[in-house]
């Protein structure tokens, strides 16, 4: 019998770490097995029922290439219990990772263009939160609007939002490309998020240069960023992000699966970090880029050095930047504490 491969100290911390995610997409964060069971029981939609096919069709050629094969996996979610399962079982992958809150990103409008009843959709969401809570997660909701599917999208999620948005919801944000997709255009549909007291977090400054981080500031609102690593490239926005502490919800290996960075060596995460940014690491589309936020924080501490000290201050840097109750961000600074405690100050 061949024993298990043994764990590092590194890695067996970062399990233990109790751990936030501010930024993961529900279709993207569906495991292979998931998104199989989802293609056989689908087959019409063409999306690979093999698993190394399926891996395949998971290498992007770039972040236009990305937003092709999303599309066309999301044609798999036709029904409410396709939602719901999809829920629960990112909650389980989430568990095993010791992940304690996860703000959930759902495109509203991607499933009711498949022909989901608004209602029913909130509902599958509320019974995939409860099952999600079975397994230790607490789940909030962060509704996007498809960038590619322009402004018209964006009125019909503010709309279904407005009317139907579920027990949870935290936040509206801005998904798909940048490039076309001016930022300024959605700046009503954003008012109207933030008259309902939902916080803004649209996506910026992932493919495109800093100016689409300082509209996402001045024209939507945002109080925090996902992605925005090119704001590194204008020390007037970097210095504008400190004094107001906006954070950025960074996704390393996605900007690298994506070609939104060339290696991670070029990572801007320890340019904005030491220049004072407030950066959290999250795993953004984990089934599709064969990743998981433990990795995540493995690649910061094996490629990028940090301490297993500062992990734990990424990890407390993620629950502060959330819109958890102070309830569960008590709770999780408990926890993550109590393992610092016992694994770092005890060794």
């Amino acid at each position: 019998m061949t024993s298990p491969a043994p764990v590092s100290p590194a890695a067996a911390f970062v399990h233990a770490l109790p751990k936030a995610e501010i930024h993961v997409h529900l279709l993207g964060a569906a495991s292979v097995e998931t998104v199989l069971g989802l293609a056989r029981r689908h087959p019409e939609v063409g999306v690979p029922t093999d698993e190394a096919a399926l891996r395949d069709f998971y290498e992007f050629r770039d972040f236009a290439h990305f937003i092709e094969v999303y599309i066309r996996t999301n044609q798999l979610v036709t029904t409410p219990d396709d939602v719901a399962d999809l829920v629960a079982g990112v909650a389980e992958d989430m568990a095993a990772q010791t992940v304690r809150y996860a703000e959930l990103t759902v495109t509203p409008d991607s499933q009711l263009l498949m022909g989901i009843a608004p209602e029913a959709l909130a509902e599958a969401l509320t019974e995939g939160r409860r099952r999600a809570r079975a397994t230790g997660v607490e789940l909030a909701w962060v509704f996007d609007i498809p960038g590619e599917l322009g402004l018209v999208s964006g009125e019909r999620t503010i709309d279904w939002v407005e009317r139907h948005a579920p027990e949870g919801t935290v936040g509206f944000g801005l998904g798909g490309p940048e490039i076309g997709v001016e930022r300024p255009q959605f700046a009503d549909v954003f008012a109207r998020a933030r008259a309902l007291g939902l916080a803004s977090v649209p996506h910026a400054g992932e493919t495109t240069g800093p100016q689409t981080v300082r509209d996402a500031l001045e024209h939507l609102g945002a109080v925090r960023v996902g992605h925005g690593i090119r704001a590194v490239d204008d020390p007037a926005l970097v210095a504008e992000l400190v004094e107001r502490r906006i954070p950025l919800e960074v996704a390393p290996t996605s900007n690298l699966r994506t070609r939104a960075v060339d290696s991670l060596d070029h990572h801007p995460f320890l340019a904005l970090r030491d220049a004072g940014v407030i950066v959290t690491l999250n795993s953004d589309d984990p089934g599709m880029f064969d990743t998981t936020l433990e990795r995540e924080y493995l690649l910061a501490h094996d490629r990028w050095g940090l301490t297993l000290a500062e992990l734990a201050d990424v990890a407390r840097a993620a629950v502060d930047a959330s819109f958890a109750s102070a309830e569960v961000r008590r709770a999780v600074h408990t926890e993550i504490d109590q393992v610092v405690a016992d694994q770092l100050l005890t060794s």
